[in-house]
């Protein structure tokens, strides 16, 4: 299953839980049983007074986490066009379930969020009460290059950056540094990477019976402020303006629009994001328009829950199949059904928000 579940002593016979995601060669895509060990472990720590918090991590220098292991998702879809695979039914159910369950974890819950943290790993790192980067750290949503949308919360957690930032790094995919993390608010903490350790020591010293909170965050910022020479230079804090004026549009082709005339902008932060959402699929654009609109007043649980339906509906639809086999698979661009941004109709993009099951809602429970 890929994921090691261990222990740390601490101190009056309490411990400290360590989830580890230990497929290195994968870059710790996450698997459903992957997902599934880690639902029944935390909910086993959860329940037990002898721990009194969780580390979540991951082996290899690479990345914390890549995202879903997408590539059987998309051959499972490409056996059954038209249909939603059994597979992709109850990964998105469990992969959703255990970010909300992380979302609302009792305990402290620290996410060491190192290397690449793309999709489904940004859905664990987003939901920990504690979000801990590294100098290597590149965090992103990079869906739109497969066909799919942003998940895994997204709609919670990106309409809620500032300005037009959420909008930008969903339609583009772009990555952000360590730096920017911390100044969007997608991270809490920036330690080296040979800090962990030291990390794991100071979590062990904590008195968890007297004053734990004030101990840990003392730890945090002790560690941080040793760290703080190797933070990267920021890469958006100086784009910001520009983003947020050029994306301050009505609707999703003068976004669309906007970003392309990028293209051939001096600044190659700018100009590889255009080409990035050029490269992406259109549907996948208009998705996250309507994404952002239908969850900016809504609760975690019920974003999720339309978030399932949207991922389910992407399986049925041609676009998240063959975005995976191109992109993934074949190396090569994917050919989209619909390949501009004027010829997606209304229609498929409404479809997408429609119930593709019988009876409750498979994530009915998330409350």
């Amino acid at each position: 299953m890929n994921v090691r579940f261990d222990t740390h002593p601490s101190q009056h016979g309490k411990q400290i839980g360590l989830a580890t995601l230990d497929s290195p060669a994968s870059l710790n895509a996450l698997s459903l049983p992957m997902i599934e060990a880690l639902l029944d472990h935390l909910d086993r720590w959860a329940h037990d007074p002898a721990i009194v918090c969780v580390l979540l991590r991951a082996t290899g220098d690479k990345a914390f986490c890549a995202g879903g292991d997408v590539r059987k998702l998309a051959l499972a879809c490409l056996d059954q066009p038209g249909r939603v695979p059994p597979l992709a039914a109850r990964f998105f159910a469990d992969e959703y379930r255990l970010d909300f369950r992380l979302h609302r974890f009792p305990k402290p819950l620290l996410c060491w969020g190192h290397g690449y943290v793309l999709g489904g790993g940004m859905g664990l790192l987003q939901a920990a009460g504690i979000r801990i980067v590294t100098p290597g750290s590149q965090l992103g949503m990079p869906e739109i290059g497969i066909g799919l949308y942003p998940d895994v919360g997204a709609g919670w957690f990106l309409p809620r950056l500032p300005g037009r930032m959420g909008l930008f790094l969903a339609l583009t995919g772009s990555r952000i540094n360590a730096t920017d993390a911390l100044d969007l608010g997608l991270a809490d903490r920036c330690l080296r990477d040979d800090q962990q350790p030291a990390l794991l020591d100071g979590l062990a010293q904590i008195n968890w019976d007297e004053q734990a909170p004030a101990q840990l965050n003392s730890l945090l910022k002790a560690l941080e402020l040793d760290a703080r020479g190797a933070r990267p230079e920021a890469l958006l804090a100086s784009r910001r303006a520009v983003i947020d004026r050029d994306l301050d549009v009505a609707d999703l082709p003068a976004a669309w629009h906007a970003i392309a005339a990028w293209r051939n902008d001096q600044d190659a932060v700018l100009a590889q994001a255009a080409e990035a959402l050029m490269a992406g699929c259109p549907l996948t654009a208009y998705l996250i328009w309507a994404q952002f609109r239908h969850c900016r007043y809504r609760s975690l649980a019920e974003i999720l829950r339309l978030e399932y339906g949207m991922s389910l509906n992407c399986c049925r639809h041609p676009e998240f199949a063959e975005g995976v086999r191109g992109r993934l698979i074949e190396k090569r661009p994917p050919r989209w059904h619909w390949p501009t941004i004027d010829s997606v109709p209304s229609t498929v993009v409404d479809a997408h928000f429609e119930p593709s099951w019988d009876g409750p809602h498979p994530l009915a429970d998330l409350v």
